[in-house]
Formats: structure tokens, sequence, C-alpha cells
């Protein structure tokens, strides 16, 4: 027998996903703690590597590779990543408030949250000015305005060593697009003075040799659009202004009740800091043993410490101090590919310092590409027949993709005994029965998914949507809900906080919707799984998928693509942009679609496990028609293709492909047998009105709606894809 897996104890929070914490994920992939939950929290799927920041802008990256994937390093550690932006902590309930989403409770914490380039003193900076951290948008900003045209100006405020590296990569990007460029590095005092005279010399002849203008001892007073306004100097006029001065700590720190130092949250030697629970590491912590200035090559060697003593804060071990170096290797890009070097007052430059940065940074984010892999139980020497054909050869996929096959399913079915009741009455085809009681029309289903993203609250926001689109595909209004769920085995602190983030997040939705939890159940299993029984009310007879009729132009209301999305995540192949975006998709919902379609349908049904195809198929049936798409009218989550063009597909759609061999085996037609998760609905309506329709779901916020095909006259069933 395989010893029994353990509850999960003990919640450790990582809040920000910085270098130091990068590594520590990696770490922890490695070797995980036993009972410890580890979550991550970020607004966004990527974090970018402030290291190859110069070389981006000067164009010798491109903006993906400057990007550490959250999404796959959280993967790779077993860790839940919450994608949002953390605004505060209370240290007395024991929570960390994120935004749009209920409080997440913890035992430990660490903030690794970085520093903001913003001047919120500066009056027009916020307006007319984009800080250089934090980088994701910066980045944005700048890849828009070096693919201009035309003659550019650029203007940096800040002399230091970051303010001169930006402005020498700028105005070599400008250079290598032809454009002639204005630019300035402004500073309020000595330029370059935290450099060694002999390499602060070497980058003053860079920056003259770019066409940069240094002005020091030169204050901002405030900044018009284009035009930043100097203290007793002419006014400068610039098309891109950014701030690269001083580093500025995020304003919600000094809120929760912690010591800080400027904003900066003060850490002792054990990066612990005022309150036992919380360390802190990167820019944002002030070590107050041994003061350092913000650089990166601190945070990458606090990692090693910050690992084994947030192990310990869990595990009840000793804790090891972390010791700062008094120096470090200083290697500064000069706009081409050429790059000067110092430490302990050792000055050198030239291309070979540059392939030597460049050589340095690329193993540093190949740390983040080639991440350890769970190993794979072996199977068992001596098992049965047909345990190996039972396996398949992929995981078990989550959500739509761990549906029983449609022929398994229909042949159970198709055992079932009628209804012995008058008042109740099976749809053919339908997932949801009939209810008459007295003059009032009652639709009932349910739905229940295994869980495919570590996160209860995402996953009981795409199970709520889920199992509504049921109810909105037949034309009710939602009325009553029940949940069903089952939880992996924890202690009784990490129940009750799992719980009460379901809660949170299923509530709001199903009440917007019309619907009331009115009960449920609840149990501890292998994994996380939330299902919903939903009643709706019919005020008229509720649409079937059989009233299609020949002519109809088939609506699609949302992209598809979430199966392949999911399942290449499981593998580790997918980007976290991607899954990020598939996520989104699947907390969306269709009850404004509903609300526009209804009128109009003459057969609807939501788009889930069984596929596009699939589920076209069912409308097809039972309304004796057939099917037209256009494939390339298909709306696809971004991503989906590439990632069937390479082969990856859920465990589910070698079942959803069969019966379509007449359908042309391509990356695209691939995804109209994708199992999708809280996936559009699909809608037949004359077609003199579509075109009307797709206008309102657009105008409505459904921008990836589309008119798909149309029904016709032929073979019941019969689908043909253009």
């Amino acid at each position: 027998m395989h010893p029994p897996s353990l509850p999960l104890a003990r919640d450790l929070v990582l809040i920000g996903g910085g270098h130091t914490h990068a590594l520590v994920l990696r770490k922890w992939a490695m070797d995980p703690l036993p009972g410890a939950r580890l979550t991550l929290i970020d607004p966004n799927p990527t974090a970018p590597y402030s290291g190859m920041l110069p070389g981006f802008v000067a164009g010798h990256y491109s903006r993906e590779t400057l990007d550490i994937d959250l999404v796959q390093l959280a993967r790779a550690a077993g860790a839940r990543l919450i994608l949002g932006a953390a605004t505060g902590i209370d240290l007395a309930r024991g929570d960390i408030t994120v935004e749009n989403r209920p409080p997440v409770g913890f035992d430990i914490a660490s903030i690794d949250i970085g520093i903001t380039s913003a001047m919120p003193s500066l009056p027009g900076f916020a307006e007319h000015a984009v800080p250089v951290k934090p980088l994701g948008p910066f980045a944005a900003r700048w890849n828009a305005y070096r693919a201009g045209a035309g003659p550019a100006s650029v203007a940096v405020i800040g002399g230091g060593v970051a303010g001169a590296e930006l402005v020498m990569a700028m105005a070599f990007a400008l250079r290598a697009a032809h454009r002639p460029a204005t630019l300035h590095l402004i500073d309020d005092g000595t330029a370059l003075s935290d450099l060694p005279p002999k390499s602060a010399a070497r980058l003053r002849r860079a920056l003259a040799d770019l066409g940069v203008t240094l002005l020091e001892n030169a204050r901002v007073t405030h900044i018009t659009e284009n035009t930043l306004h100097l203290h007793d100097a002419a006014p400068i006029e610039a098309g891109f202004i950014t701030g690269a001065a001083g580093a500025r700590a995020y304003g919600w720190l000094v809120q929760t009740g912690l010591e800080t130092k400027d904003g900066f949250i003060t850490v002792d030697k054990h990066l612990q800091s005022s309150d036992p629970r919380i360390f802190a590491a990167g820019d944002c912590a002030h070590l107050t043993f041994d003061p350092r200035p913000k650089a990166g090559v601190y945070a990458v060697r606090q990692a090693p410490v910050l690992t084994h003593n947030l192990r310990a804060a869990l595990s009840g071990g000793a804790m090891k101090p972390y010791r700062p170096q008094k120096d470090y290797l200083k290697l500064i890009s000069t706009g081409s590919k050429t790059a000067l070097g110092d430490r302990f007052g050792l000055s050198f430059s030239g291309p070979w310092v540059w392939r030597w940065k460049d050589h340095i940074d690329r193993k540093f984010m190949r740390t983040f590409s080639d991440l350890p892999q769970m190993p794979t139980p072996p199977l068992p020497k001596v098992r049965a027949l047909g345990v190996d054909e039972a396996l398949g050869p992929k995981p078990l996929c989550g959500g739509c993709g761990a549906k029983l096959s449609r022929g398994a399913l229909g042949d159970a079915l198709a055992a079932l005994a009628p209804p012995q009741r008058a008042d109740v009455t099976m749809l053919p085809g339908d997932d949801a029965a009939l209810l008459h009681t007295g003059d009032a029309r009652q639709v009932f289903t349910t739905d229940h998914l295994r869980s495919f993203w570590p996160d209860p609250v995402v996953m009981a926001r795409i199970a709520a949507h889920h199992a509504l689109g049921d109810i909105w595909a037949m034309g009710a209004a939602p009325q009553a809900a029940t949940l069903s769920l089952t939880l992996p085995r924890l202690s009784d602190a990490l129940a009750r906080r799992s719980m009460a983030e379901i809660l949170a997040a299923a509530e709001p939705i199903l009440r917007d919707a019309g619907a009331d939890i009115v009960g449920g159940h609840s149990t501890i299993g292998d994994e996380l799984t939330i299902g919903l029984a939903i009643t709706g009310l019919c005020e008229d007879a509720p649409i079937t998928l059989a009233g299609a009729k020949s002519g109809a132009a088939l609506i699609l209301t949302a992209p598809i693509g979430t199966g392949v999305i999911m399942a290449a995540h499981m593998s580790g192949t997918a980007r976290g942009v991607h899954v990020a975006a598939a996520l989104e998709a699947m907390q969306q919902g269709q009850a404004a679609a509903a609300t526009l379609l209804r009128g109009a349908a003459q057969a609807m049904t939501d788009v889930t496990g069984f596929g596009l195809a699939g589920h076209l198929y069912n409308i097809c049936a039972s309304s004796n028609l057939a099917a037209t798409l256009r494939m390339a009218d298909i709306p696809l989550l971004p991503g989906a293709e590439a990632l069937s063009a390479a082969g990856e597909h859920s465990s589910l759609y070698p079942s959803n492909r069969e019966g379509f061999d007449h359908i042309a085996d391509t990356p695209a037609t691939r995804l109209l047998f994708d199992p999708q998760t809280g996936g559009g609905l699909l809608v037949a309506v004359p077609q003199e009105q579509a075109q009307a329709l797709l206008s309102q779901l657009h105008a409505a916020g459904l921008d990836r709606a589309a008119i798909i095909g149309h029904l016709h006259d032929g073979p019941p069933g019969q689908i043909t894809a253009d």
C-alpha cells in the first residue's frame, strides 16, 4: 500500500514574484516541505527580470526574453498562484488583502514586491510620464514608442547608473531605427557619483558618443504634456518621459503596522520583520543590521537564506543569518552590445564585457525555464489487464476535460427508464430537466468540476459560471443552488480558510444571477472538486436543442481553447500569459449573452466538455439538420492553435474526435473537439437577425463573439468545417 498523503497544515504565502521569491519557488520545487501549502500572490502571470531591461530597451532582447514565467514556476513548485495585487496585511486577523478576491490567510508570509520609480511629489509625473519600475508597464510603453516613426525625443529623470544605462539603451534603439533623436539625462546633483571616478568618466564618454545631453544640478519643477519644466533653466520637450531617480517603496507597506524605514520594511539578519511571522527580501526590504543599496545581486544572494528560514519558521527549525557582500560586480550596458564593468575600483569595458553580462543574464533566466519536473510514480510490475489502456497516454485533465466520454455517457443514460412523474420532462440532449409545478416551469441541472487550478477562489468562480451555463442555455432565470464540495486533506484552520474563500467567491456570482445558495454538502477527498446543483425558472417555453431551423446562423459567444491550454499547463508547455487569459475567459460568465439572445434563439447550448463540434452535433441531431462551420471565423484563445500544432490536447480529446473522421485534421480543426470549461453559448438564430445581435453582443463587452457558420438541410448531425 502507498503511504497516505500528509494533510496540509500550514500556509506559507509569498507576496510578489520578485527575484528572491522566484528563486525560493525553484528551490521549493526541488524540495517541498511536507504539510505546507505554498501560495504566490502577484498581479501578473510573468515577472520581468531587471538585469535584461536595458538590453530589451536597446532592442537586443525580445519582450518575452525579459519575463520569468510565474505560472510555470508556481506549477513546478506545487504552489497556488493568485493573480491579483496585494494591497494590505491585517496582522491581527492574519490575512492579506488582495484586489477583487477574499483575503488570503497566512501562518508565515514573505514580501518581495520590489520598488516603484513613480514620483508622486513631482507635479504632472503621473499624468505625463512613466516610471521605470514596475518594469512591466514601462516595457509596454517603450515598446509602443520605439515602434513609432519620425523624430524622437526622450528625457530620463535621474542621473545615476540606472538612468545612464537606460538612456544609452534608448539612444541606441532609436539610432538603429533610423529615427533622429534628442535625448536628455537630468540629475538634481552630480551624476554617476556612486561610481569610482575612472568608471564614471568612461560612462560620461559613452553618453556623449550616443548624443545624450547630461544636465547636472538641474531640478525638474513640474511636467506638462511632452514638456519638463526646470528651475532656472529652459524647458525640455520630450515625447517620452521616464523616471529612474531613486527607489520608492509601495505605499501600502507603511499601513501594515510593520516597522519601516522610509517606507521599506525593516528586517533583521534572518530577514524577519518586526512581526516574526513576516519576512521581506529584495528591494522592498531595509537591512537594519547592514544597509545596502538597491541592487538585484543582493536579492539573488538572499534566496537560499530566505528559503531555509521560511522552512524553519514553518517546521520549528533553527534559522540562518544573511551576510551581504561588501561589494559586487557591476556590469553596465552602454547601448550597443558593449558594456562597462567595475569592481573594487577596477574599471574595464568593451564588447567582451557585454558578452559576459549576456552570458550571466541568460544563465540566470535558464534557471526558470529548465524547471524540475515531478517524477511520475512507476506502475506496479504486476497489474490487471486493461490498466494501461484505461490510464491512456496523458494524465487526466481537470474541469470538463475529466468528463466521461460522450459514448460511455450516452450508453449509460440510454438504460435509464423514462420519468415516472407527469411533472418531470427529460429533454433529449439537454443537460437540464424540466419540472412543472402548477403553472411554474422550472429547469434543474447539476455540474461538478475536478480542480485544474490550485486557487479555490478561481475554481469556485469558474464552477459557478460553468453550472449556470445550463440554466442560461435553456432561457431560464437562475433561482437556487446547492454546493457539493470535496476538499483535500487539510488542517482545521486551512479547511476553514478554503471554505470561506469558496463561499465568498461563489455567492456573489450566484446572487448577481438572481439565485441563492440554499445548502450543500462537503467531504474530504484526494483533491478539490466543486459542484453545484441549480434550479431556474422559465417565464416562456424553455429553449431546447430541437428548435433550430434550416438557414439559421450560428453564433458563438466566447473563444474556444481552454482544454488544450490547461492540458499544456499540466505538462509545463503553456506560456503563463496564455494560461492567465484562459482562466480569465472561464470566469466571465454568459448572463449578458443569454439575456441578449434569449428572444431570438431557436436553439441554444453551452459549449463544455464535448467541445464545439460535439455540442453542435447535439443541436443538429435534435433539430434534424446539418451544419457548416467557417473555421476562419471561430474565435480562439491566445496560444491555443500553436499548442494544438505542437501536439498538445486534453485527455478527453480522442473520444470527442470519434465519429468526425470526415473533418480534416489540422491544428485549428482539432480545437473543434477541445473540451471547454466555462465555455460560451452556441446559439442558432434567424439569419436576418444575426448581424444585429452580434453588434449588440460586442456593445455589451462580448467582443470575441462571432458568427461561425449556419444550419441547413442535410443528414441530421452532419458537420462540415470549411
